[in-house]
């Protein structure tokens, strides 16, 4: 994870890319339903479209970096490493705030949070989209290396549970 001055300019330029109304490409969406299986093409549709944008992004990236070791999950992985953020139900200015708050509070308390009222589900869920998004893949049956990475996205590392050379790549493409 990027810090200080370059976290900051990385924040900036995602909120107005977040910003830009609209969906993906035309050609892009196709592209997408190629590659998605009928579950993975449901999380997708759940996806905002500021999320299936830096998806597309993301995901165009990573096969412009890895060639022909780019295999559909590898793809796959890229587009729905974030769709765990579905279930907060956050927009853009939701999900500066929460940014904000987690920036400032520790980890554990997203846990503790689930089971207070509302707003703090939602943050708790904006939190551990990792984790939902991991759980929501399995159930639409998608393949290891991609419900994988979208629990393993934020963490350091020598904890991916994804080769490291495609992870590090999926990791760089996603400039989180």
């Amino acid at each position: 994870m990027k810090h200080g001055a370059a976290q900051a300019w990385h924040l900036v330029r995602r909120f107005f890319g977040a910003a830009r109304p609209g969906p993906a490409r035309a050609e892009d969406l196709r592209w997408v339903t190629g590659l998605l299986g009928e579950g993975e093409q449901q999380l997708w549709r759940r996806m905002n479209n500021p999320d299936q944008r830096h998806a597309v992004e993301v995901a165009r990236s990573v096969v412009a970096e890895l060639g022909a070791a780019a295999t559909t999950p590898v793809v796959v992985a890229a587009l729905l490493h974030d769709v765990g953020k579905v279930e907060c139900g956050y927009r853009t200015p939701a999900r500066v705030a929460a940014t904000l708050v987690w920036s400032i509070t520790p980890d554990e308390r997203a846990t503790e949070w689930l089971d207070r009222g509302r707003p703090f589900r939602n943050l708790a869920q904006y939190r551990l989209h990792p984790e939902i998004g991991e759980e929501l893949l399995v159930a639409a049956g998608a393949d290891r290396i991609t419900s994988s990475w979208a629990a393993d996205h934020h963490k350091p590392a020598e904890k991916w549970r994804v080769p490291a050379d495609i992870a590090r790549v999926l990791k760089s493409c996603d400039d989180d």
